[in-house]
């Protein structure tokens, strides 16, 4: 009995030091093949910008491929529940946001996945501005007129939008709440064809990330009547802020982050975070990212577990707000 309790012992003690020498070669070996990055709208967004900006640095520190799959439909949520189902290897990772990560929680009641429990955060890519959108041959000439426009013709107009729940669907439905109104909403599956359609001429107004409006509103085939942050976007100067314009409760920025699914290992995770990090303090990615109107996270703000807490507060922030309009 004595020699069995000893071998099991011994059984034990070489499992725990096989389990010590598993995590590093995990890591050191991560990853063995090329990685999928689910982007959950349409190619030319905003989200799939920001995606293929970082995971192309990335590719590179890793030492593998970084494939963009842009996987469509119920404003992001068809993607991210694929993307909490998936092998939790490292090889399938998704780029969510302030919609698919948060405000899809109070709007979507049956929702397949949870943003706090089916994925591990690996880190902040950028923040992105929202902008008030027409095109450019609305009424409106300044963000006064437009608020009293849209009043007067809240049964005419229309808002497009990538989806319920995507940035642009959720931010508008904030700026609406705030005019007490409720226009027609034409929902797109991406705010790219959503603004092909707004340079078109064929909606009237959008909120969307100053990622996707600043070339089209420098060619001049749009207009923007403002942007809801604190201070003007040196990408746009020229564009006052909503507290400027006169609409100072309208407030919104959404944000671009990193996830895997569920049970991801911790070393698979930190060698994410620090090719991501390492994407962000590169001097081409920044210039780039920044052209655009992002607003890159700080060092304090790139962590998993910066991630985590933003996941967690913007659900909180969005669930009454939203909860209304599910």
């Amino acid at each position: 009995m004595t020699s069995i309790r000893a071998l099991a012992g011994a059984c034990v003690v070489a499992f725990a030091s096989l389990c010590v020498f598993v995590a590093p070669a995990e890591a050191q070996s991560y990853p063995t093949r090329s990685i999928t990055m689910i982007v959950p709208f349409a190619a030319g967004g905003p989200t799939d910008v920001v995606a293929r900006i970082v995971t192309a640095h990335m590719a590179q520190t890793l030492g593998q491929s970084i494939i963009i799959e842009n996987v469509v439909g119920a404003g992001g949520t068809t993607a991210t529940t694929r993307a909490a189902r998936a092998a939790n290897d490292g090889h399938t990772l998704i780029t969510g946001h302030m919609g698919t990560h948060a405000a899809s929680v109070p709007l979507y009641p049956k929702l397949a996945y949870h943003p706090e429990k089916d994925f591990e955060p690996i880190a902040l890519l950028a923040g992105t501005p929202i902008l008030i959108l027409a095109r450019k041959d609305f009424p409106p000439k300044d963000l006064k007129e437009f608020v009293t426009y849209v009043k007067a013709n809240a049964e005419k107009v229309n808002a497009a939008h990538a989806g319920v729940g995507s940035v642009s669907h959720v931010s508008c439905e904030l700026l609406h709440s705030i005019l007490d109104v409720k226009p027609v909403g034409v929902p797109f599956n991406g705010t790219g064809p959503a603004m092909n359609a707004l340079v078109a001429g064929q909606v009237d107004y959008m909120c969307d990330q100053i990622v996707n409006a600043v070339p089209q509103i420098n060619a001049g085939t749009i207009k923007a009547y403002a942007i809801a942050t604190a201070e003007r976007n040196p990408s746009l100067p020229n564009v006052p802020t909503t507290a400027e314009a006169g609409l100072p409760a309208f407030q919104a920025q959404a944000w671009n982050a990193m996830f895997a699914p569920k049970g991801t290992s911790p070393a698979i995770v930190a060698s994410l975070n620090a090719a991501a990090v390492k994407a962000l303090d590169d001097e081409n990615v920044r210039k780039r990212l920044l052209e655009l109107g992002s607003v890159i996270p700080g060092p304090a703000e790139r962590t998993p577990e910066a991630l985590a807490a933003l996941v967690k507060a913007e659900i909180a922030k969005w669930s009454p707000v939203l909860k209304p309009a599910s």
